[in-house]
């Protein structure tokens, strides 16, 4: 095998729990050049990887069916040997379906899946983790041992970040999410900071949107031993940080995952979805929390919402903050 592309174009955290097939296949099949196709704004994610020949990247906003077509008659071009689609939509079925590789490997969901010379079920709600059943998609042809994702910060992001990784003890906080219902609410983030020592700098993670959130957190926390580094850094760039820090609280979203690809310490927690989806964090010294009581309508959806759709967003309200800033005063 000397060529394969693996796909995978959807969320970051998603491209992030795809890095573990570049990991087994490089070990099975060390000589073969490794392509990865992802979406625009998550190309940073691999920069530098010693894994990965090249990046290809699927800009979704520019013109749909003129992308496809372009990009299509790269792929063709490539003559892979290998395509492997971890996501599950038509527009990445449709490149694997035509790309002319002699395997195409992908989940049973996908909509051109019939031309799949390999097809996985993809369950989610039993508890398996994404990373799981992607590997499951090589599994016969690499083995079933577990790999976990890892991400590959070059020699100028660890330069760059160093500067704040000698001020101290630090911690991360990534308070944002695509998803509200994903988000633990901005009051919660202010009476965390408010419990972490003094002593003990805290820097928040975001992308340039993020900005005004973080910035708002931090005044109402009074926290002068504090930087906001919403969009002064690149996704490798967090991830150094990261590695790092004393402990990284996040939300159910990409940060989780650049913890876990770089074996961070991390309180992850999930308001509106649960681990049994199988975005869990998977980093050794790591944690979930969430709301101790059940309630009727949660999970309500796999991804989350804009707004609660009953309103009340207990799932979020109701997660205890002492219990969560124990992670760092060790106060039960």
């Amino acid at each position: 095998m000397k060529n394969i592309l693996l796909i995978q174009t959807a969320f970051t955290g998603d491209v992030v729990l795809a890095t573990p097939l570049l990991e087994k296949l490089h070990r099975f099949y060390p000589e073969a050049s490794i392509d990865f196709l992802l979406k625009k704004g998550n190309e940073g994610l691999l920069a530098g990887h010693p894994f990965v020949r090249e990046v290809l990247i699927f800009n979704k906003k520019d013109g749909k069916p003129q992308q496809l077509w372009s990009l299509l008659w790269k792929i063709r071009r490539k003559k892979y040997d290998l395509v492997v689609n971890m996501h599950r939509f038509g527009s990445s079925g449709f490149l694997t379906a035509f790309s002319g590789a002699k395997q195409k490997f992908g989940f049973d969901k996908n909509p051109f899946s019939w031309s799949y010379t390999k097809k996985v079920a993809h369950e989610i709600g039993n508890g398996k983790h994404e990373v799981r059943r992607n590997l499951e998609l090589i599994e016969h042809i690499t083995d079933t041992k577990a790999e976990l994702p890892k991400l590959y910060p070059t020699e100028t992001d660890e330069k760059l970040v160093s500067f704040h990784k000698t001020k101290g003890e630090y911690i991360c906080i990534a308070p944002t999410s695509v998803w509200f219902t994903k988000q633990w609410p901005l009051e919660k983030w202010v009476e965390l900071l408010k419990m972490i020592p003094t002593a003990m700098r805290v820097y928040l993670l975001g992308a340039p949107s993020d900005r005004a959130t973080c910035d708002e957190i931090l005044k109402r926390s009074a926290r002068d031993n504090s930087a906001n580094l919403c969009g002064q850094l690149t996704f490798l760039q967090s991830a150094s940080l990261m590695r790092q820090a004393k402990m990284n609280f996040v939300n159910d979203s990409a940060p989780l995952h650049f913890a876990s690809a770089m074996n961070a310490p991390v309180t992850a927690i999930f308001c509106s979805t649960v681990p049994k989806f199988g975005f869990g964090p998977l980093s050794d010294d790591s944690v979930v929390m969430e709301i101790e009581e059940d309630l009727y309508c949660r999970p309500c959806g796999i991804h989350g919402y804009m707004e609660c759709p009953e309103v009340h967003f207990k799932c979020a309200l109701n997660i205890d903050v002492k219990k969560v800033a124990s992670r760092i005063t060790d106060e039960k």
